[in-house]
């Protein structure tokens, strides 16, 4: 028990630094994005995101082998006796093949795709392709680095993980504005992407500096162990279904949205992207925090804890996004145009819906974690990523019959929604995880706190007219009615007391500080 406190203090930790990550990282992307898209203009900015996109669909195969590397180190250390030394030395042979491979795909089919396929403005086409090398050059870096990174956060090291994310943020952001006000005349298409390279270089050696020194495993070169490499390509390869699905869900729906409607629509589904990743990131640094300990309780045989994890963190991840979800979706409009001024056709609708889709995605979070680290994934990525590579097709068939761009996120709604209920029977199966438990613990909670936090600041947006005294009332109500029901209504008596308890004693400490 003693031990599950430590483990809940250190989660609470490692997310407040990872929310002061997240709060710094928030407020100067979305300052980065308005001056991008304007100091690249709504054309360039689309090619900017469709070639940039193009690019990370090929994060398939590094995204599963990601996972499979971040849940074998994260098991390990969860056991008294576990391998690290041998599975990370391993990962780091698998990483550095697989940057060969990856580069040598982009320059034969990726080449041929960019230049046939995708619809680009002629005089923009040269251009283009400088983007399409910078994007592979940074891709290959951070492909190299992905067993560096997964070793921090394996070990729990998030004020080392945070303090790096700082650092990144505040380099794109000075290499910004020298590029949009650099008294220099050069192509900012091409001088952005470069600066972005050195960028991605500085991070990835910095990890790797710090790995060396703190973390045993990490000081070993690579070496390839073929047994630790048949458990890690196994996990590795049937997750490859649920990254194939979810690079297809968001690139490759961005891909269709430029076969079907050009680069216009692409800025638009860019700029829901960029809306949705900054507040989304509030429940990913969440989930960053409490993913190592759900995998290392299941190593332990800790299912109880296992269970209060999965329940905590898929409500309280949901409500971290609700009470920035709730303001922007019903001030969509007056939010863009005092962040871009003028923006793309499309941005209101989409960001609205990206919004939605990520609410529904974030329920499912810890029931990803949770199916990972039991190791058995082929059936549930069979059924699972099977199903979430619908999204695609159904996507194609919704604008191939006329549909607006829209409909690619009702899609994914109802897509996702199908995948929740899919992960909840193969976890009773596989954890002995009740479904009528998680359906009250944790659906009829998080339904019941939506609409009671959303009815009021509803009424406030029909009844106020357009502009800044609405949005200022409908963000304050918002806000502040959110954070009561959630804190009366969906929390427990238990979590409610320790909330409220840790309020008191910073209060407390605030208070000696002032008077001191």
């Amino acid at each position: 028990m003693s031990d599950n406190r430590e483990n809940t203090k250190r989660i609470a930790k490692n997310t407040m630094m990872l929310y002061v990550r997240m709060l710094f990282s928030m407020i100067v992307s979305l300052y980065t994005s308005r001056v991008i898209l304007n100091m690249l203009g709504v054309e360039d900015y689309g090619i900017y995101n469709v070639v940039g996109g193009f690019v990370s669909m090929f994060s398939l195969i590094s995204s599963a082998l990601s996972s499979a590397t971040s849940r074998f180190i994260t098991f390990e250390l969860g056991k008294p006796d576990g391998k690290t030394r041998e599975i990370f030395s391993t990962a780091l042979c698998i990483h550095l093949a697989l940057a060969a491979i990856v580069l040598i795909a982009f320059e034969t089919f990726g080449l041929w795709f960019l230049n046939t396929k995708l619809v680009i403005p002629a005089h923009r086409l040269p251009v283009a392709n400088y983007v399409f090398q910078a994007s592979i050059l940074s891709f290959v870096v951070g492909v190299i680095g992905v067993p560096y990174t997964s070793a921090v956060v394996a070990h729990e090291r998030m004020d080392t993980f945070a303090f790096l994310g700082v650092l990144e943020v505040v380099l794109k952001l000075v290499f910004v504005l020298f590029v949009a006000y650099s008294p220099f005349n050069f192509d900012k298409l091409i001088v952005f992407p470069t600066l972005m390279i050195g960028m991605s270089v500085c991070i990835q050696f910095s990890y790797w500096l710090f790995c060396r020194k703190h973390f045993e495993e990490c000081r070993c070169g690579p070496n390839f162990r073929k047994d630790y490499f048949k458990g890690m390509f196994s996990f590795a390869g049937w997750n490859f279904i649920g990254c194939t699905a979810g690079i297809l869900k968001g690139q490759g729906i961005n891909m269709l949205l430029n076969l079907f409607f050009g680069t216009v629509v692409n800025a638009a589904y860019g700029i829901a992207c960029t809306v949705s990743s900054a507040v989304g990131g509030f429940a990913g640094n969440f989930m960053t925090a409490l993913n190592p300990q759900i995998t290392k309780s299941y190593a332990a045989g800790d299912k109880e804890y296992m269970f209060s994890l999965i329940d905590r963190g898929s409500r309280f991840s949901f409500y971290l996004i609700l009470v920035f979800a709730i303001p922007l979706i019903l001030e969509t409009d007056h939010v863009l145009a005092i962040w871009l001024g003028e923006y793309p056709e499309y941005s209101v609708a989409f960001v609205r819906l990206m919004l939605t889709v990520s609410l529904v995605d974030t329920i499912s979070n810890t029931l990803i974690t949770a199916q990972n680290a039991t190791g058995k994934i082929r059936n549930y990525q069979l059924a699972v990523g099977g199903m979430l590579m619908m999204n695609f097709p159904f996507s194609y068939i919704a604008l191939k019959s006329g549909c607006s761009p829209s409909a690619v996120f009702v899609v994914a709604i109802m897509v996702g929604l199908a995948c929740l209920l899919l992960r909840l029977i193969f976890l009773r199966k596989m954890i002995g995880l009740s479904m009528l438990w998680f359906f009250r613990s944790v659906l009829s909670r998080i339904l019941i706190v939506t609409i009671s936090a959303a009815a009021i600041p509803l009424a406030v947006h029909f009844t106020m007219p357009y502009g800044w005294l609405r949005t200022l009332t409908v963000v304050a109500v918002s806000v502040i009615l959110t954070a009561v029901v959630i804190l009366y209504v969906g929390c427990s008596r238990n979590e409610r007391h320790s909330i409220l308890l840790a309020l008191r004693k910073k209060l407390r400490r605030h208070r000696t500080h002032r008077i001191a």
